[in-house]
């Protein structure tokens, strides 16, 4: 290793010198630290195995018929729906509660299932895409996202439809939302921006937005095709 230039010189190192100095330093400390060469070599600081998941049984009543489970106890009910139901249609999009795709309703509110426990929910009534309507007879806001062409790719539209349905029923409670102008007022007006800020929490990446708004105004208004 080249000797470090002091005093007077010490702005005179030629650009082989710094790279000799740092190829010299980089051999030092593999020597001192053989971790850096083999990964395996590295001591963990406990042998002990991780602890087994704690297991609970839980009845859950989906779309009105009961399925009893044994389920690890940190279980989201979209993970029991889709790998021990094999109720697909709400969707695993961030995982994160900021999606929405995986919209389902609980007791008649919606909720991410991606955030709900679901050995929490013994006793309650849960309802999925799959549960809405048949392909004989579908429920009025699947027609009307057909009929509107409401979806591209689909895979936000069990979330959005699901979030649709107990959006409707919030505001037939008189729910208000951020953009209520009177949080008092009796009758809350089902108005363009009321539904977009109601609906905010459903992404679509396709940006299908203008006629998923087309196809929940005809719900609303009695006019779905």
């Amino acid at each position: 290793m080249p000797p470090i230039p002091t005093g007077p010189d010490r702005h005179e190192w030629t650009r082989r010198a710094l790279l000799q100095a740092g190829a010299a330093s980089g051999a030092m400390a593999s020597e001192f630290l053989p971790s850096m060469r083999d990964p395996s070599t590295v001591q963990t600081t406990s042998s002990e195995p991780a602890p087994a998941a704690i297991t609970a049984p839980v009845t859950l009543r989906v779309n009105g018929e009961e399925h009893r489970l044994v389920l690890d106890t940190r279980t989201s009910l979209l993970d029991a729906l889709r790998e021990h139901l094999h109720l697909t249609g709400a969707k695993k999009g961030c995982d994160h509660g900021q999606c929405g795709a995986c919209t389902v309703l609980l007791n008649g509110r919606r909720v991410n299932s991606c955030l709900t426990l679901a050995v929490m929910l013994a006793g309650d009534e849960i309802g999925t895409i799959e549960g809405l309507g048949t392909s004989g007879q579908l429920h009025p806001l699947q027609a009307a996202f057909i009929a509107r062409d409401g979806f591209q790719c689909g895979y936000c539209t069990p979330g959005q439809i699901c979030s649709a349905v107990g959006m409707l029923g919030e505001l037939r409670e008189n729910w208000p939302s951020h953009v209520t102008k009177d949080v008092a007022d009796e009758t809350i007006a089902a108005t363009d921006p009321e539904i977009r800020e109601r609906m905010s929490g459903n992404i679509c990446r396709c940006s299908a937005y203008t006629n998923i708004l087309a196809a929940i105004r005809d719900v609303m208004d009695g006019t779905e095709r």
